[in-house]
């Protein structure tokens, strides 16, 4: 006899990641050539690892405090202020997480009370709206579009703001589209928060991932970071990371700095969630925040030397692809195939083993594109176009249009 259900409502709507999904497909094939985790293709930089093999030669294998150790507090304050010009106090406005994810979760759950609105953009990460919802928050979405570069415009959320708003979660430079907001558009977006008394989750971890205007550009710039804006000082939580820029996904690292009444509510939630980041990362990272700029530049050139091939092999197959200036991500618009986003993924997969990342997993109005991302190796991103313009070009012909 079927007894009760056990599971909470509000987690079995929930859908699964539509990452995930596509990928347990993709687990099963061999020889495909991937374009679709958002993981970069580079070790962690040796001296980095270094670092925790020498703290574990030296025994750092037990609890931190809950906060983080101080050595890698300080070096995110002296980061944050080196790089985008803020300052914050290592004892009381500064959280050491399990990557970026946690810290997000930690932030929500923080702040949200039952109803409580947060307004986050789509196309965005997958997680977003979720962990609003296990928060028992109302997620609503403010949509970016590729005629605007998929900037996140005042407008736009001026229309969606209500006095049930709570926060406004953003994520720039941004994971799936590549889309990077201006300095005007920070101080738009801040009177926006300040106008409205909101708080701003500003999840910047691709914000080292930016690139030079002008093609070929060597010197990339620093990153555009609301935590620039000292009028937003009360108003903001820097949400921030190790996995992408310092390639140490593996580490799980990832720090908050924000109100120390806010980062005291999330360590308390940490406390009895998590305890503490994994101790041997923390001294990776603190290698990483004092000696790592080097790294980053390196990695940087060589995913702009990607951007630029994938985004011209795109366009010259009559796929549009806006240029994306941070992250790794392009966010091809594939509406002239006649094929959804998922038809498009799963028939590139099955007949030219070509794996990306339907659009609409990343929201509603990501429909009509699709995901790759170039942190994989030149060569590889090569035969993923070779394979995508045959692709293409069968399709076309099928339809007995251009290439037929």
């Amino acid at each position: 006899m079927a007894g009760r259900s056990f599971i909470a409502p509000h987690v079995a709507e929930l859908p699964k990641s539509g990452i995930r999904k596509f990928f347990d497909i993709v687990a099963q094939r061999k020889d495909v050539v991937s374009l679709g985790v958002g993981e970069p293709d580079f070790d962690t930089p040796w001296h980095i690892s270094r670092a925790a093999v020498t703290a574990l030669e030296d025994g750092a294998t037990h609890y931190t405090s809950n906060l983080g150790t101080p050595e890698l507090r300080q070096s995110i304050v002296a980061y944050v202020k080196r790089r985008l010009g803020a300052e914050y106090d290592w004892k009381k406005e500064v959280l050491v997480t399990v990557g970026v994810s946690e810290a997000i979760d930690l932030a929500v759950r923080a702040i949200t009370s039952q109803g409580d609105e947060i307004l986050y953009h789509e196309p965005c990460f997958v997680s977003y709206a979720p962990t609003i919802r296990l928060a028992h928050g109302v997620p609503v979405r403010v949509e970016t579009r590729a005629e605007d570069s998929f900037r996140l415009t005042v407008d736009a959320l001026e229309a969606k703001v209500t006095p049930r708003t709570k926060a406004l979660l953003l994520n720039f430079p941004c994971n799936p589209t590549g889309a990077t907001l201006t300095r005007a558009d920070l101080k738009a977006i801040a009177k926006f928060v300040l106008r409205h008394d909101l708080l701003l989750l500003a999840d910047e971890v691709y914000g080292e991932l930016v690139y030079p205007p002008a093609a070929g550009g060597r010197q990339a710039p620093k990153p555009i970071s609301f935590a620039s804006l000292p009028e937003l000082r009360g108003n903001l939580v820097l949400l921030n990371g190790f996995s992408k820029a310092w390639a140490m996904t593996g580490y799980r690292l990832g720090y908050a700095c924000g109100p120390a009444e806010v980062v005291d509510m999330m360590m308390k939630i940490h406390q009895y969630g998590i305890m503490s980041a994994p101790t041997l990362a923390q001294y990776a990272g603190v290698e990483a925040m004092n000696r790592g700029d080097d790294d980053v530049e390196r990695m940087r050139r060589e995913y702009q030397r990607r951007r630029d091939f994938i985004v011209g092999a795109l366009n010259a197959m009559g796929l549009e692809t806006f240029m994306p200036k941070g992250a790794f991500y392009v966010f091809p618009c594939i509406r002239s195939t006649g094929l959804s986003s998922e038809e498009f993924c799963l028939r590139l997969l099955n007949e030219h083993e070509v794996a990306c990342v339907p659009g609409s997993a990343f929201g509603a109005c990501g429909e009509g594109f699709v995901r790759m991302s170039y942190a994989t190796s030149y060569e590889k991103i090569e035969l993923a176009m070779k394979r995508l313009a045959d692709f293409v070009r069968g399709l076309r012909c099928a339809r007995g249009g251009r290439g037929a």
